[in-house]
């Protein structure tokens, strides 16, 4: 087992789910692989009370008491251009464990595939960003030094919001150009829609379930909203900027969770649903949060009852702006490091490197939006990603290794 494959099991096996304490178990064991081999390491606790009380502040849905960030860098020998590779650590929880056929964070390999929780989103694009580390400074050592300085990201709280990317923004890191390994199949993101955390309160009235009509049940109410609501995404996706169009639904908009009443024998007098909203290429935050509003607005006017008791949206959680790819430089960059003829062949042609967008927010957008270009390429598929059984081709985390190197090469050279 080489050494890379055994990394990306070893990180699988801790659980670092957004919130826990092995969420920063995850950021000092890493940290420690990259003193053992002598490189430069800044691991900081990040102030998580204090970035969270910031107007612009992307979203946390879990409690946290602490977190860690961590950036390596391997400095290069001056006048070359930077780059940083950006990954996550945080997983999200396993979910049903009578759905997964082994432990989820078993590390398990199996016909040429590492499975557990993390295993695509995404620990193997971690691993392949960090030998690719390694690997450079390999090369520096023997006398081959990069001008640029090259960074290694790894950072926390990306599933709900982006603490750990927002955190080392805020401490000064930049670079001239960052590659996100998120799994994208090992094709080439250029840009994201973004995705806002919402939370809907419907109100209803109480009575007894014999006597329903003297009372309006909230889930009743609901109803049209959620229609309007299926409308309004129809509306939003009829036209769509050409680099998203491949996807049927660019900028989803779902419901996620729906809870309701507080007795079986009782009309309930509430429902909260809670979902997600996507936001459109370079369509401002205030922008899209303004034309949900209106919809739900407009839902209400159409209910005598809802009229009267409005649906109150409440934004909360993660707020994923969209972002896209500011450099063609950096494109071209990386599609020659790939080694692929660029195509905008099906997601599924692998004899060719696809280029297009994303229906989902990442740490893209606030890179982004502090003047680094920023693309996403990385191993595995995110229909993989928060699934049961979920799994990363091997292959693909040493081609994404390879790629990363020879990137490094061009670019800071």
């Amino acid at each position: 087992m080489d050494d890379q494959l055994r990394t990306l099991i070893d990180l699988v096996r801790i659980p670092s789910v957004d919130g826990t304490d092995a969420e920063v178990a995850i950021v000092e064991t890493v940290a420690g692989l990259l003193r053992v081999e002598g490189i430069e390491v800044d691991c900081w606790p990040i102030p998580v009370a204090d970035l969270a009380g910031r107007a612009d502040f992307p979203g946390m849905e879990v409690p946290r008491s602490a977190a860690l960030g961590l950036v390596a860098r391997l400095p290069g020998s001056g006048g070359g251009r930077s780059l940083m590779v950006n990954g996550h650590l945080d997983v999200v929880p396993p979910g049903d464990l009578d759905a997964w056929t082994d432990d989820p964070f078993s590390g398990r390999l199996l016909d040429g595939h590492v499975y557990g929780r993390g295993a695509c989103d995404m620990k193997g694009g971690v691993v392949s960003a960090l030998h690719a580390l390694l690997a450079l400074r390999g090369s520096a050592l023997s006398g081959h030094p990069l001008r640029g300085d090259v960074l290694f990201a790894a950072v926390v709280g990306e599933e709900d919001g982006g603490l750990g990317t927002y955190a080392m923004l805020d401490r000064g890191w930049r670079a001239d150009a960052c590659v996100i390994t998120e799994p994208t199949n090992l094709d080439l993101l250029v840009a994201n829609g973004g995705a806002l955390t919402f939370r809907l309160r419907v109100p209803g009235r109480a009575s007894h379930a014999s006597t329903r009509t003297a009372g309006v049940s909230a889930v009743e109410k609901f109803q049209p909203v959620f229609a309007a609501l299926r409308a309004f995404e129809a509306t939003r996706n009829a036209t769509v900027d050409p680099v998203m169009a491949r996807w049927d639904v660019a900028y989803p908009l779902e419901i996620g969770t729906v809870r309701a009443g507080d007795w079986s024998s009782s009309v309930p007098d509430l429902l909260v649903a809670e979902g997600r909203f996507g936001v459109a290429l370079d369509e401002p935050v205030a922008v899209a949060r303004a034309a949900f509003e209106a919809a739900v607005a407009d839902a209400c006017r159409a209910d005598p009852w809802l009229r009267d008791h409005p649906v109150t949206v409440e934004w909360w959680g993660g707020q994923f702006a969209s972002g896209r790819c500011s450099s063609d430089e950096l494109v071209a960059a990386l599609v020659r490091a790939d080694g692929r003829s660029p195509s905008v062949a099906s997601l599924g042609d692998k004899s060719a490197i696809s280029v297009g967008g994303a229906p989902y927010g990442s740490d893209l957008r606030l890179l982004a939006a502090a003047g680094v270009p920023t693309l996403q390429y990385g191993p595995g598929e995110a229909r993989y990603a928060h699934a049961p059984d979920e799994r990363v081709p091997v292959a693909q985390v040493h081609h994404c290794t390879e790629t990363l190197v020879r990137l490094a090469r061009d670019w800071c050279a």
